[in-house]
């Protein structure tokens, strides 16, 4: 048999990168990394985790390694509110429900498709009255 070096290289090559990959941590949600460094993330794939409170689940969804200056990632709230001092400016993009953000006395409230901004040592509630589901993007990233 007649096995050319051309042809062992190729094999060593594609023995090396599946065994990288098996290596390498798994997402459990469709995120898509492009050389260049842009992320996609399928939001409807990723599945929350839960928090410190009932009825408040999330998952961080970019790694500092991947984005080391912002953060970002998917929260769920089911008909509950919790208190929280923001110590990161952020940004929340409502995908499902409706999202309260009280401040002060005064209620915010978001629906689908709208973006809401809180600035950074901001003291509030977060609140729904039903299942609500958002994206938050943090800046800078020293939440993870």
């Amino acid at each position: 048999m007649n096995v050319s070096e051309e042809l062992i290289r190729e094999v060593v090559k594609r023995i090396l990168e599946e065994s990288a990959k098996a290596d390498s941590p798994k997402e459990d949600f469709v995120k898509e990394k492009d050389p260049s460094g842009i992320i996609k993330i399928q939001t409807s794939t990723v599945k929350c985790e839960p928090f410190k409170q009932e009825g408040v689940t999330l998952k961080d969804v970019v790694t500092l390694e991947e984005a080391p200056r912002m953060g970002c990632g998917i929260m769920e709230l089911d008909h509950t509110s919790f208190e929280w001092t923001l110590t990161y400016d952020e940004y929340d993009m409502v995908i499902d429900g409706v999202l309260e953000i009280e401040i002060d006395g005064r209620v915010l409230t978001g629906n689908p498709g709208d973006i809401i901004y809180i600035p950074k040592n901001s003291h509030i509630h977060f609140q729904t009255p039903s299942k609500t589901r958002y994206a938050y993007f943090v800046y800078p990233a020293d939440w993870q």
